[in-house]
Order: structure tokens, then C-alpha cells, then sequence
């Protein structure tokens, strides 16, 4: 262990962590949009099948190398890697990753909380997605909130600062969750809301609903750019990976089935297009709330929730910047969290003006900074560093299967076993290959 390294204070610390970081608005933003879009019941299947046989193979090896490396994304390569190798070249793709999910996350992150504060103080008259995000003020100021409020946490440190302000964000999450399913399932649409969300219709199911379920299960896991190796480099050897990925992987597929259980009775019952897209939590819940007794109460608790959820994504891949940045510098951690800050703040500046000054259509029509960072982390640095994950923990140019499984398989709980190899060895990167050539060539570029 690397002497003064910082820890995580509690096993039930890291899963919370580790399950914030992955539960966020991929969960109840995009998990319900991309669901509608992409045909209910049948999406869900697939994304289901994808957590399954490549998220949770892919967990468990970026843990493994976090916690042999007992380093940053941009270091824990090179305390692995053979003299002369190049794998620590990834490491300064995953932190490029991290900046540019944070280059659209924060913004998505002030959203949610302009709109609880607007349900908080009633304010909620001509309230909607289209005149939020083209308010150059609302979407600068919000973006500054989010920012501020997530490296305030983390200048605190590890344990009093970001493992404890996530456990009582996650405990809250999960109760404010339950009591607006409760609530969703005594609508009237609550039951054909239902059916078109967990009833396939395999007719639905084709190459572009696959690959947008799996980039969607590693968009909600945060794999591929080493958002979960960083803690994996904070935990001791008491506990096998394999077991706490299952934990970690559990919690958040609750969360994004429970954001379901929320939103589609919502949208049958008050006749909201299921296909509507990012805007669809938005507008969809705003007219809800708007529309029904108490609202301003259940739209406060609802937006309040969702900043928790995206507040726990964020603050995870700060601190995963800040360990790269403070790795490489030598900073403290008071100034790496200004310094990020300000550099984050004036990235994300992009998408916070995408829509009102700064235009750029990167794709097809309509599309803006949002979709291109978007693009950069979701279409091809997850994916692609998944699969980097997967070679080098399993082959012998990198880390090597038997340096792995001793890693993973250290302390209690469910161990990588030897009838596992093959999945990890070939299925895990053949498909993540091939899906994700087949999303670049089948992608709407224009």
C-alpha cells in the first residue's frame, strides 16, 4: 500500500461510492429517454443482458487494476505494465474522458438543480427545457453552483468530505426513489405505462438498439475511463471485487428500473410522448407536477432527488480528476480543487452556451455541444476503454490473466472463476468490438 495514500473509511463507504458514481442522471435521465426512444420492455432486456455479461466483467478488472496500482488512471499503468509497454497511454485517454463527461454532466447537474429551486419557491410558470437551456444566465449561473458545490466537498478530503456527504446523499436518493414509485403506481396510465416499459416487444430489438443499450450500461457504470479504478486504489484486500461489483451493479440497476417505475405511468397518464428525448424527464415531470394535487411538493421532492443522483456522479469523477491532476502535479488538495474547478467550469461553458451563443451542429440537425461531448465518451472512450481493459488484464502484453484473477479474487465474497476465462477473454472484447464498429458505422452522422 503506498504510504499517506488516502482510504475510503468503511466497506459500506465504497459500495455507496462506487454506486454513486455509476447512479447519476445516466440512471434517471438517460436510462427513461433512451428507453422511450429505443422501444420500452425490449431495450431494457438488452441493457439488462449488457450489464450482465460486459459490465460486470468489466467492473470487476477496472477495480482489480485500481486496486493493484494503488493509483490515478493516469499512473496505475505504469505500475503494472512491462518496462517499455505503452498501456499508460490510455490512462491519459481516461482522464480526457472524465473532462469531457464533466464538459456536459455539470451542465445537466444545474439543470436539475434550477429546476428543483423553481419548484421549491413555486416558481414554476413557463417553466420548460426549451427556454432553460437557451438562458445563456440561468445555464452559467447553475453550471457555476454545480461546479463550486462539488470541489467545496472534495477540498474537505476523502472521509469527511465526499464519503460521508455520499452516504446520506444515497440513503436520501433511494427513500425519496420509493416514495415517488408509490406514488407513480396509483396513476391512472400506471398499468399500460408499465407494460410498454417491462413487456419486450422483440420486433423492436435490432443493431441500434444493442449498441445503444451496451453504450448505455457503461455510460451508468462509469467504465472504461478509470472513474472506478480510482477507487478501487482507496480500498484494502478484505473484499473480492468480483462480489462488490455485484453489489455496485445491483444498486444502480435498481435505481434506473425504479426511474422507470417513476416516469412512464407519468407519461401515460398525462399524455407525454415517451420518444420526446433528453427533454423527456423535463418536460414530462414539470407538466406532471404542474398537474396534480400537491405538486409543487412531489416536483420539489422529485428534482431533489435528481440532484442527489447527479451530484453523486459528479462529485465520484471530480475526485477522479483531482487524484489524476494532483498525481501529476503534486498539488494539494485545496489547490488542485481550484484549479480543476476553474478548468472544468470554463469547459463546460460549451454546452452551457451550446444553445444560445455558442452554436455548433457537430452531427445531424439540432445536434449540439451536448451530443459532442456525449459522442466523445459514450460512442468511444467507454466502450473502447472497456475493451482496453479487458486485453490488458487478460492477455500477457498487458497484466496478464493470473496477475488479475490473484487481485480480483484477494479477501471474501464471489471469486473470478476458471470456467469464467473465456467470457472475460473473448466474449467481453469480441462483442464490445464489434458493437462498437457497427455503432460508428450506423451512426446518424448528418
Amino acid at each position: 500500500m503506498k504510504e499517506g495514500r488516502e482510504r475510503l473509511g468503511s466497506r459500506i463507504g465504497f459500495i455507496l461510492l462506487s454506486a454513486g458514481c455509476a447512479i447519476g442522471c445516466g440512471n434517471v435521465w438517460k436510462f427513461p429517454w433512451m428507453t422511450g426512444q429505443f422501444g420500452g420492455g425490449g431495450f431494457v432486456l438488452i441493457y439488462a443482458i449488457c450489464l450482465l455479461l460486459l459490465g460486470l466483467p468489466a467492473m470487476t478488472m477496472e477495480f482489480a487494476i485500481g486496486r493493484a496500482a494503488q493509483a490515478s488512471p493516469v499512473r496505475m499503468y505504469q505500475k503494472l505494465e512491462k518496462k517499455g509497454q505503452k498501456w499508460h497511454l490510455h490512462g491519459y485517454l481516461a482522464l480526457a474522458g472524465n473532462l469531457a463527461l464533466m464538459a456536459f454532466y455539470t451542465v445537466v447537474t444545474g439543470w436539475m438543480i434550477y429546476y428543483f429551486v423553481r419548484f421549491l419557491t413555486g416558481k414554476t410558470e413557463g417553466l420548460g427545457f426549451g427556454a432553460m437551456i437557451g438562458d445563456p444566465a440561468v445555464n452559467v449561473i447553475y453550471l457555476f453552483i454545480a461546479v463550486a458545490l462539488g470541489f467545496g466537498v472534495l477540498s474537505i478530503g476523502i472521509q469527511k468530505g465526499l464519503e460521508r456527504v455520499t452516504k446520506y446523499m444515497m440513503l436520501l436518493l433511494f427513500l425519496l426513489m420509493l416514495v415517488l414509485v408509490l406514488h407513480s403506481a396509483f396513476l391512472p396510465g400506471a398499468e399500460e405505462g408499465l407494460r410498454f416499459y417491462l413487456v419486450p416487444d422483440l420486433s423492436k430489438i435490432n443493431g441500434e438498439v444493442v449498441v445503444a443499450a451496451m453504450n448505455q450500461a457503461f455510460f451508468t457504470l462509469s467504465i472504461g475511463i478509470g472513474s472506478m479504478a480510482i477507487f478501487g486504489s482507496y480500498i484494502g484486500r478484505e473484499r473480492t471485487l468480483m462480489g462488490e461489483s455485484v453489489h455496485i451493479i445491483l444498486l444502480d440497476t435498481l435505481v434506473a428500473v425504479m426511474a422507470g417505475f417513476i416516469m412512464f405511468p407519468a407519461c401515460f397518464t398525462y399524455g407525454v410522448k415517451v420518444t420526446a428525448g433528453p427533454s423527456l424527464l423535463f418536460d414530462t415531470m414539470a407538466k406532471v407536477f404542474t398537474n396534480m394535487s400537491g405538486g409543487r411538493i412531489w416536483g420539489s421532492l422529485f428534482f431533489l432527488f435528481m440532484v442527489f443522483a447527479a451530484f453523486s456522479t459528479e462529485l465520484a469523477v471530480f475526485e477522479n480528476i483531482l487524484a489524476c491532476v494532483r498525481e501529476l502535479t503534486g498539488w494539494s488538495r485545496p489547490k488542485g480543487c481550484l484549479i480543476c474547478g476553474i478548468g472544468i467550469f470554463l469547459l463546460a461553458l460549451t454546452t452551457a452556451l451550446g444553445y444560445s451563443v455558442i452554436h455548433f451542429v457537430p452531427f445531424a440537425e439540432g445536434s449540439a455541444w451536448l451530443d459532442f461531448w456525449d459522442f466523445i465518451v459514450s460512442t468511444n472512450l467507454l466502450p473502447l476503454g472497456a475493451f482496453v481493459f479487458s486485453i490488458f488484464c487478460c492477455y500477457k502484453i498487458g497484466w496478464g490473466w493470473d496477475n488479475f484473477v490473484r487481485e480480483a479474487n484477494a479477501g471474501k465474497g464471489l471469486k473470478v472463476k476458471k470456467w469464467m476465462k473465456p467470457i472475460f477473454r473473448f466474449v467481453v472484447p469480441g462483442i464490445i468490438l464489434v458493437l462498437y464498429i457497427y455503432g460508428l458505422v450506423t451512426f446518424k452522422w448528418k
